[in-house]
């Protein structure tokens, strides 16, 4: 089985995600394609599309190098590449589908695909919350809704809702959400 989660930044993609490995699956980002290959650990991969010039992964190069990938290989570049990382697993959640051509590639692969969702005050707390390296440029709520505003702009997230098999809503605790996760889990299996 393929989950593919999508979702506005600090949603709770990777939370979810983390719950489906308890159950077995096998978790990987969209964007670890992306870190893998500017960092050059690619030893996971049986191929990659190229090599670029060995670079930090800030959210602002994962981005542009994102941007060029799809441009250049398909829209569904990071799903094959996502997948191809772990192609070794039965069960496969990937974590932080974001556009259409990813959705499309997670449901031609047989998958579901799960929108999770969340207040943008709920995901700016977490976003602090969680600390991530990648969100360093994030000093203020203001600079939160911007980077909400440049990822909408760009990948048109809230518009890939009606896109999903399901949403869940992601306002409460984290045991509300496993619960919500575990009942869907259930539903499709």
């Amino acid at each position: 089985m393929i989950i593919g989660v999508v979702g506005k930044i600090a949603a709770g993609k990777t939370t979810i995600a983390k719950f489906l490995e308890e159950f077995g699956f096998c978790r990987v980002s969209c964007s670890d394609p992306l870190i893998d290959l500017l960092t050059h650990n690619v030893e996971e991969y049986s191929w990659v599309p190229e090599l670029p010039e060995k670079a930090e992964p800030t959210r602002d190069k994962l981005i542009d190098y994102g941007k060029y990938l799809k441009e250049r290989y398909g829209e569904d570049i990071l799903i094959r590449l996502a997948l191809d990382k772990k192609r070794h697993c039965e069960n496969v959640v990937i974590d932080g589908v974001r556009s259409r051509g990813e959705i499309e590639a997670v449901k031609r692969h047989s998958g579901i695909v799960l929108y999770v969702d969340a207040p943008s005050e709920v995901r700016y707390e977490r976003l602090k919350q969680r600390n991530a390296s990648k969100d360093k440029v994030i000093q203020s709520y203001e600079d939160f809704l911007k980077m909400d505003e440049a990822e909408e702009e760009l990948y048109h997230t809230s518009k890939l809702k009606h896109l999903a098999d399901f949403v869940v809503s992601n306002d409460g605790t984290l045991e509300e959400l496993k619960s919500k996760v575990v009942e869907l889990l259930k539903s499709t299996l």
